[in-house]
């Protein structure tokens, strides 16, 4: 590859995922069958819902027994009791209910709708949630490729999120190992002499973004590798990419 040249490289026939599956294990065979290996720094893209079906994250909704206040939240919203009680339980805080919609801070500090639950790529009448430790979903995985291969590479485990303000959906980092999430400028030049004081750029959802390009919604591309992209490796996880309550202008 040439200085510069990014790759992002889809990859196809990972089966069905199931509780307690080896997901580093269905990379390297997945890639192996279309011809390529995995590469010294790599960055490999797992989107959140194969980690999450094969940690077990996924229940049927007729688990669930709605509260008083699960009832409650339905009914304003026109929502399904079971579904609210889910989002309940994987939230540490509701922010706000409106238009049918629950915006919610989960347990790992994610602000997104429905606490990260989601019905698709998902039989009818289940949902599956978030992994517990993202960040440790994303260690394992990447430790597991090093053993099995000797490559080192970095890890991001993906959802889709809304953006405040902007229509449309992107893919984000929920998950990291290897890299680091953040690349700060602050304190560097530009070519004008200007010296930048607030530039901080995220490039794991960066990265988590444009592997979406591949993946899709309904592609069944669960996994892209990309590569070619010289990263900082570290081990602060996604923690990062979380602002601070204090600095939060809009909560």
């Amino acid at each position: 590859m040439k200085n510069g040249e990014i790759r992002i490289i889809g990859v196809r026939e990972i089966p069905e995922v199931s509780k307690g599956d080896d997901i580093a294990a269905l990379i390297i065979e997945a890639l192996r069958r279309q011809g390529d290996t995995l590469k010294e720094d790599d960055i490999v893209i797992v989107t959140q819902k194969i980690v999450s079906k094969a940690e077990g994250r996924v229940r049927w909704l007729t688990s669930y027994k709605p509260s008083k206040r699960a009832i409650k939240l339905a009914t304003k919203l026109g929502k399904d009791p079971k579904h609210v009680q889910a989002i309940l339980e994987e939230s540490k805080k509701i922010l706000r209910a409106e238009k049918g919609v629950i915006i919610a801070e989960t347990k790992h500090g994610l602000i997104c709708a429905n606490a990260g639950i989601d019905q698709s790529n998902v039989r009818q009448n289940m949902v599956s949630l978030l992994p517990k430790d993202p960040d440790a979903s994303a260690r394992n995985i990447k430790n597991n490729i090093k053993k099995k291969t000797g490559v080192g590479i970095a890890v991001i485990i993906s959802d889709t999120f809304g953006r405040p303000f902007r229509e449309g959906h992107v893919n984000a980092a929920i998950g990291v190992a290897g890299l680091n999430p953040v690349k700060d400028y602050r304190g560097k030049g530009d070519g004008y002499g200007n010296i930048l004081k607030v530039t901080t750029i995220a490039v794991a959802d960066e990265i988590a973004s444009a592997a979406e390009l591949a993946t899709g919604k309904l592609a069944r591309i669960p996994v892209v590798v990309l590569r070619g992209y010289k990263y900082q490796r570290g081990a602060k996880g996604s923690k990062g990419l979380i602002r601070p309550f204090s600095q939060n202008l809009f909560r």
